[in-house]
């Protein structure tokens, strides 16, 4: 068997050895346990080096029109889909996706690199004759460098996020990947400097908590871009604003999805399976609760349950990978053990039989519950897991809706409009869906959500990723005409 790999910086356009390699993270394949790299721990020396080449790089790279720097951006996109093959292999490999949902995911990173490459337009301020003789106009400055700390569920796609916007606006970005995938983005940084992006304007610094620390501390770093769980969202953010920098930090979710008797159960039983269990429901818009408003007839479960038990282990088309690692496959085999040991919930799918496999798998699992304050119902899970709660109203619905602290998605299943518009009226959700259970904004909307699963100035993405990165600039202007007529030399005029 080969030896690991060690992960390396990619530092100023180049990849470098971390010097302190005492303590490294190992990486697993997902899928059968292997440990297939390491990763070290950069220094607080080794981040002020990278803070210092993004510092010097920035400042010649903000002085370039916003039409020249979005070039290398268009360079990117098509580099990327030449090494598509390449880009999913390697993040099955390390996250342990399908493969399928491992391209789509890529994919969606590609669509916010394309809006990206629409700043020449959309970055242009406004320009006002306020009154006669005097006028305002605004425009965006970048704001120098940034840090964007992503998490292990979508290695590239929650990265391209924040880099493409970040650079095309004249910043420069430092990445912290996860150490549980950094094997994806550690690649992209080359295929990056192969589309022209400047050495510096794109680093890589792998490590944990402390490299973060380091990062954020950093008094010539301007910004921070956080995606995780909600309570480290919200320390990291508090701990940017105590430094006087902007945090954009997206934490974690309990989506909700509500389902009439005049929906479509063919449609909606589909949509659900995929909420749920797609990506083997390691996404902060997985809706894991699942409100059944009213009398139903038994076709419904049916069918449910019936598409469910039908899922595969795999990481082909139309199958289930893993989860990324033990502890997380501890957590939802603990999960779904309560809620039936202590919380009587009925085991309607038991996915729990594929935790007999090699490597980290748990299979879609549904329970049906007696109350909607078992743990399982409230609490996010980060794994295949559908919880089932019957009520009899829809104000019941709404509820449990409103009642959890968080803030992602929500989704109403129906034919009629009227009774989406009520629904969508009083979800308690940033980002909802109408017979749709994952309903992520396709560019160009934003993407945050609210509550306790957004800390900080808002959404990160298009518009919202724009303006996060800029410092909007505003110029009252006034000329006053010359006394005694025009002092232009106009002795060149023949």
């Amino acid at each position: 068997m080969a030896s690991p790999q060690i992960i390396q910086n990619f530092i100023n356009g180049q990849y470098v050895d971390v010097k302190n390699q005492t303590g490294a993270v190992p990486v697993t394949n997902p899928a059968t346990g292997e440990v297939i790299a390491q990763v070290p721990h950069s220094s607080a020396d080794e981040v002020n080096q990278a803070v210092q080449h993004a510092k010097v790089a920035q400042e010649k790279w903000a002085a370039q029109t916003v039409k020249t720097r979005v070039q290398c951006l268009f360079k990117l996109k098509q580099i990327l889909e030449n090494n598509m093959d390449k880009l999913v292999a390697m993040v099955v490999l390390e996250h342990g996706k399908a493969a399928p949902e491992a391209q789509a995911s890529i994919m969606k990173g590609i669509e916010t690199l394309e809006w990206a490459t629409s700043l020449p337009q959309m970055i242009a301020g406004k320009y006002l004759e306020v009154s006669r003789g005097i006028s305002c106009r605004d425009k965006l400055d970048p704001i120098g460098v940034v840090v964007s700390i992503v998490p292990f569920n979508f290695p590239v796609m929650v990265p391209f996020w924040t880099i493409p916007i970040a650079i095309g606006c004249g910043n420069a970005v430092i990445l912290k990947p996860s150490e549980k995938v950094p094997m994806t983005m550690t690649f992209v940084a080359s295929l990056m400097k192969e589309a022209g992006v400047p050495d510096g304007i794109f680093q890589c610094v792998n490590g944990t908590k402390n490299t973060c620390e380091n990062l954020i501390d950093h008094p010539d770093v301007k910004a921070v871009t956080f995606v995780g769980t909600s309570s480290i969202a919200k320390s990291v953010q508090q701990r940017a604003n105590n430094l006087g920098k902007r945090a954009a930090c997206l934490g974690g979710a309990k989506n909700h999805m509500c389902v009439l008797p005049d929906a479509d159960f063919e449609m909606c039983t589909a949509d659900i399976m995929n909420s749920f269990a797609g990506m083997t429901g390691q996404r902060c818009m997985a809706a894991s609760v699942l409100l059944v408003v009213g009398k139903f007839p038994p076709e419904f479960m049916d069918l449910l349950v019936a598409k469910a038990k039908a899922l595969k282990a795999g990481q082909g088309a139309g199958e289930i990978g893993p989860v990324i690692d033990q502890l997380s496959k501890d957590k939802i085999m603990r999960y779904i053990n309560e809620a039936v040991d202590r919380d009587g919930a009925e085991l309607l799918v038991d996915g729990r039989s594929w935790s007999e496999k090699k490597g980290f798998w748990v299979g879609p699992t549904i329970m049906k519950h007696k109350s909607c304050k078992d743990a399982a119902v409230c609490e996010e899970i980060f794994g295949p897991v559908l919880s089932v709660v019957e009520v009899a109203t829809r104000e019941e619905a709404i509820a449990i809706e409103n009642a959890n602290p968080y803030g992602n998605a929500a989704a109403i299943y129906t034919s009629v409009g009227q009774h989406a518009d009520w629904f969508l009226g009083r979800f308690s959700a940033a980002m909802l869906g109408v017979n749709i259970g994952v309903p992520v904004p396709r560019e160009p909307f934003s993407f945050g959500g609210m509550n306790n699963s957004n800390f900080g100035t808002g959404d990160l993405t298009c518009e919202a990723g724009m303006e996060f990165f800029t410092q909007r600039k505003k110029i009252t202007q006034k000329w006053v005409p010359p006394q005694g007529g025009s002092v232009v030399d106009q002795s060149f005029i023949r």
